[in-house]
């Protein structure tokens, strides 16, 4: 993993563009639109004073976006005082002074409100809510069993103890059905009549769009999610000026000029560079800085994605036949320790590589070297099972005639071993890339961009051409993967091997 870990930081330190002599600040952002924009507005002002900035969008979860604050991989993010309470810090019950403390253990420091409050709300369909006189929480548990009404709830809030749980053990709502979908396709749910309620964040812009009735919480179970900024502590001194600029913030953006910056991006298909624009001119007036508002063409979206997700997916396959193959080579040589290595290759495909990614942030960070030492991972398993299965199926004459003429053991395994191998091999190898190909779309959520940046952005944004230009230009790599190893086992395997592996 350390060889790994070294190879791809040679390719983060070649694209990193930090200038000597100049405040740098690297905002993260989580993997929805308003986390989007607080972090481009970030971003902005911070670059204002002459800063060199970097905004990491769609950093997945909370988790991960939390351990690259940790790890100093970011500086500082856009977050919600709920959430640091129920996710980060595990006490529900903490002050703000407790916050602080906590956070300060850590090395983390935490702003003042920046202005608006984007807790938890149950919103319900308007024909529903008229339907059955629901005007509170208390109403809907009251209807929710003898109505057969349906939940689409996002998988974050079903987890949550202020979620789900907590609500329906408070208020005893029995809904019919309850389904986990992610949260913006929720809302899709309830437009379509597939579902009555869903979970919302007061700033939603499809309240609005959608009509929705908000209910009132009347036994006050939602705690207040109050907009913050967490940073790392030591960044008013390293970067002074640009961490003023980010201050100014704080206390401006009420809930409807919060609202309106979701708008433009989730319903107006504005960018998020021109949506946080406009939410500094709505919260600041003056003084901010001009922003182009037309974002780069679909087509340089596509091919810079492309460009990272070829870079991602030849690194790792190279670095996991360097490894592999020796691998492999070992394993038949060795039957004990074929069990330990095929075991031990085995068990980390097995994890989630959301999970494995996280694991990876605190000793590698976020960007490319994360994302590529899990797809070499994930691929190693392939290429050390083929090249143990070709050694291991040698036919026993042609084992003993290679023997029988004296080689050297170094000449016997290059000039007769390893040939006869390669079928399975190569199998090996086609199928650790086309792994690797699939895999590197989750590569997005710690900032290593690559396919997964337009189908991420495409899902938050329902929109569908976002969504395939991801998602075709990935299959269709694939495919070529498929074809380019074809061709590869036409040059390199004999003829009489290709026949024998075709005929059985």
């Amino acid at each position: 993993m350390k060889l790994a870990a070294a190879a791809f930081s040679l390719v983060a330190l070649a694209t990193t563009t930090a200038s000597a002599g100049r405040e740098r600040v690297v905002i993260g952002s989580k993997a929805f639109p308003e986390s989007w924009v607080l972090g481009e507005a970030l971003t902005l002002l911070a670059s204002s004073t002459g800063a060199d900035t970097e905004h990491r969008v769609n950093l997945g979860g909370t988790e991960i976006v939390a351990q690259a604050l940790r790890a100093g991989s970011i500086d500082a993010y856009p977050e919600y005082t709920g959430t640091l309470r129920e996710v980060v810090l595990h006490a529900p019950k903490a002050t703000r002074d407790e916050l602080r403390s906590a956070l300060a253990h850590d090395g983390l420091g935490i702003t003042d409100s920046l202005g608006f409050d984007d807790s938890y709300a149950l919103a319900v369909a308007p024909g529903v809510a008229e339907r059955e006189s629901l005007r509170t929480i208390s109403d809907l548990a009251r209807v929710a069993s003898r109505a057969g009404l349906r939940g689409a709830f996002s998988q974050e809030f079903l987890g949550r103890a202020d979620g789900w749980p907590g609500l329906r053990a408070l208020y005893g709502i029995d809904l019919s059905d309850v389904r986990g979908v992610e949260h913006h396709l929720a809302f899709e749910a309830l437009a379509a009549g597939r579902a009555d309620v869903v979970d919302a964040y007061t700033t939603d812009p499809e309240i609005d769009r959608l009509s929705l009735r908000v209910l009132d919480d009347d036994r006050a179970f939602f705690p207040r999610y109050e907009a913050v900024v967490v940073y790392r502590l030591d960044l008013p001194a390293r970067a002074p000026a640009a961490f003023a600029a980010m201050l100014r913030l704080v206390g401006r953006v009420d809930r409807r000029t919060m609202a309106r910056g979701n708008a433009a991006v989730t319903t107006e298909g504005g960018s998020t560079r021109a949506a946080a624009a406009g939410l500094l001119r709505d919260a600041l007036g003056a003084g901010v800085p001009d922003v182009d508002a037309v974002g780069p063409s679909m087509a340089r979206v596509v091919s810079a994605a492309l460009l990272r997700h070829l870079e991602l997916v030849a690194s790792s396959l190279a670095a996991c036949v360097l490894v592999g193959v020796p691998l492999g080579i070992l394993a038949a040589r060795r039957r004990r320790l074929a069990a330990l290595v095929l075991g031990a290759a085995g068990v980390l495909q097995t994890i989630p590589s959301l999970a494995l990614l996280a694991l990876l942030i605190p000793a590698l960070g976020i960007g490319v070297v994360p994302a590529g030492v899990a797809l070499f991972l994930y691929g190693l398993l392939p290429i050390v099972q083929g090249t143990c299965l070709g050694l291991s199926t040698i036919p026993a004459p042609l084992a003993e005639s290679a023997e029988a003429l004296g080689l050297p053991h170094a000449a016997r395994l290059l000039r007769v071993e390893l040939p006869l191998a390669s079928p399975a091999i190569l199998g090996g190898i086609r199928t650790s890339a086309v792994i690797a190909v699939g895999t590197a779309t989750m590569a997005a959520l710690v900032g290593a961009g690559g396919l997964g940046d337009p189908i991420l952005q495409g899902i938050a944004l329902r929109s569908t051409p976002l969504i395939l230009a991801g998602a075709i230009p990935s299959a269709l790599l694939a495919l070529a993967a498929q074809g380019a190893f074809a061709l590869l086992e036409r040059a390199i395997v004999p003829l009489g091997l290709r026949l024998r592996t075709h005929v059985e």
